[in-house]
């Protein structure tokens, strides 16, 4: 299994890409800016898209993919995400006003997207990929997803999380090959991050706490404001490696960059 890191920036800016991952050629888990860099055949193959949840730097690019394959498709792609964010790209993205209602054209029967909701804690078998719905706590209905190709282990999401026991509880039950992670604010704006409900710096060394004694698997750092980048990251160095999280306790933490690519 291939995982392409199209977009993992917190927001735009020259040669920043907000949030989208194709894995193999045929499923994206989220929909943000990064969707853009494909070509038409590229986005031609992709069959299902996953969303984590309806915020926009996670969905932008949806409708304007699938308006630029329209005229390929044979069958809808299918739009795995949860009732809320659902219910959220019905009415405030395909209403027909903001973009066309791509569910029920070209008509009813035979449209360009097909919704399929899912829900925490769900396994879906798509593709060849068993692909596990994992919890988030954001300010809108969120989740992550847990992703294996089969052999090897599991390439986990967060999605966009604030402080979450639920999902580590799980991941520590998973066979985990790597953990994209965000940390959208560095500490100075870290009351800003939690009333928004995502990670800075301080609560993602917290968070990391959680993972259970033993496990190591490389963790990569995604979603931060292109302004903070290095700031975030510098402030995460200061307990990378070197300082230990908690007793004899240590992460293997790198950057995400567009581009990248994991072989799971």
């Amino acid at each position: 299994m291939r995982v392409r890191v199209l977009g993992c920036s917190g927001a735009i800016a020259r040669d920043c890409r907000t949030t989208s991952f194709l894995v193999d050629a045929d499923i994206l888990v989220d929909a943000g800016t990064g969707v853009g860099d494909l070509t038409l055949q590229e986005m031609a193959g992709i069959e299902h898209v996953l969303l984590t949840h309806s915020h926009l730097d996670h969905v932008a690019a949806l409708p304007l993919m699938v308006d630029s394959i329209a005229s390929q498709l044979t069958r809808p792609v299918c739009i795995h995400a949860l009732p809320g964010t659902i219910a959220a790209l019905k009415q405030h993205v395909f209403n027909n006003v903001i973009w066309p209602d791509f569910s029920r054209i070209p008509t009813p029967e035979k449209p360009f997207i097909a919704f399929r909701e899912i829900r925490v804690g769900q396994v879906l078998e798509l593709g060849g990929k068993r692909i596990e719905v994992m919890p988030a706590v954001h300010t809108v209905p969120a989740c992550g997803f847990a992703v294996c190709g089969g052999s090897g282990g599991h390439w986990v999401f967060t999605g966009d999380t604030e402080r979450n026991p639920a999902f580590w509880q799980r991941l520590n039950a998973l066979d985990v090959a790597a953990l994209v992670i965000e940390t959208a604010f560095s500490n100075r704006e870290k009351d800003l991050a939690r009333r928004s409900l995502h990670l800075s710096p301080h609560a993602l060394a917290q968070e990391l706490d959680c993972i259970e004694k033993g496990k190591s698997f490389p963790i990569f750092i995604t979603h931060t404001k292109p302004a903070e980048t290095d700031l975030i990251m510098a402030e995460i160095q200061r307990f990378d490696q070197t300082q230990p999280f908690g007793p004899n306790v240590t992460h293997d933490l790198r950057y995400l960059r567009a581009g990248q690519e994991f072989e799971l």
